[in-house]
């Protein structure tokens, strides 16, 4: 393994010199960086970033912990927090927990023993003391951990009234809102608190089932519906899921079983991720999230952390989302 002792050598200067060079600090006169840099290419030298990290206390290394990196919504989400990670000079660490609480906690540990400078956080198994307790900037996307941790997220509860109050102008009179995991303090849970008021407001029966949880197969949602919805499917007239995947394999599932979408069963779905917009029949009605937006603001409000330590906190950031009228309502 080529060291910098090999650099040294090879440019004819000395270590410490390098060194400087590394970490751009102190004079280092134009020819002799040149020569360095030069040194270095010829022999294909990579810096131990690690030691770096523990010599200058930053790593420029954000890690990043989905449920799911298959996922449209988690895929797309990385995508714009390495745009904005990239533009500010910061690398991505990537952990997929698979909503599994030992992974999740595991990868915390791993992260922190290679010291990256913060963590966002996506994935949401743990109870909150965990997260509490990871001693790093930390950010998190659509769940509330402690008034000193930041969150970023859309606006879930006006997305909840969005889709609930287009079902019931579309005529529906029984609905329901097929929702996320509910045992955790999820801002994604502001849906189900928003689409069972706006019906009790105008007098709409409705029922809600935990179900849209972060699997990325259709064959996972196809099962789920088969064993939990399909007896009652014919007793309500709009379904709010929320995500679409969900909500595709129910069209999909009411197709096949002679339940026509919309005359019969109107469907709203939540996200418009990649895969969504890439539909073309049925092009899915659903709540559009600001995914770029969202991925910018969490990368950005760590990096305010990292940067600006014992400043102010980041506040919190809630950002707009809207309704996409498709062919399923």
């Amino acid at each position: 393994m080529v060291s910098i002792k090999d650099v040294a050598k090879l440019s004819g200067v000395s270590v410490t010199t390098v060194s400087r060079v590394l970490n751009n600090r102190g004079y280092i006169g134009k020819e002799t960086r040149l020569k360095v840099e030069d040194a270095m290419k010829q022999l294909d030298y990579q810096p131990n970033q690690i030691a770096r990290a523990l010599l200058k206390s930053q790593s420029h290394v954000i890690g990043v912990i989905v449920p799911d990196l298959s996922h449209p919504l988690f895929s797309e989400l990385i995508h714009w927090i390495e745009t904005y990670a990239s533009e500010k000079n910061y690398k991505l660490l990537l952990c997929s927990s698979l909503q599994d609480k030992e992974k999740e906690l595991n990868y915390i540990s791993m992260l922190r023993q290679n010291r990256v400078d913060g963590i966002i956080m996506c994935s949401h198994t743990l109870e909150v003391e965990a997260y509490r307790n990871v001693g790093m900037p930390i950010v998190s996307f659509d769940r509330i951990l402690s008034p000193e941790i930041p969150y970023v997220a859309g606006d879930n509860y006006r997305g909840g009234e969005l889709a609930t109050q287009h079902l019931i102008n579309k005529g529906c009179k029984k609905i329901l809102h097929i929702s996320g995991p509910l045992q955790y303090e999820l801002l994604a849970n502001r849906r189900n608190d928003a689409s069972q008021l706006t019906c009790m407001k105008q007098g709409v029966s409705w029922d809600y089932m935990e179900g849209a949880h972060v699997k990325a197969t259709f064959q996972d949602n196809w099962a789920f519906i088969e064993e939990k919805i399909s007896a009652m499917l014919t007793e309500y007239d709009g379904v709010f899921c929320s995500n679409d995947i969900m909500a595709y394999a129910l069209y999909t599932y009411a197709n096949e079983h002679g339940i026509n979408v919309p005359e019969q069963l109107k469907i709203i779905g939540y996200d418009n991720h990649s895969f969504t917009r890439m539909l073309q029949h049925p092009r899915l009605t659903t709540i559009k999230q600001p995914i770029d937006a969202i991925g910018k603001n969490l990368c950005s409000s760590l990096i305010d952390q990292i940067e600006q330590e014992g400043k102010e906190i980041p506040r919190n950031t809630v950002l707009d989302v809207r309704l996409v009228e498709g062919e399923t309502t």
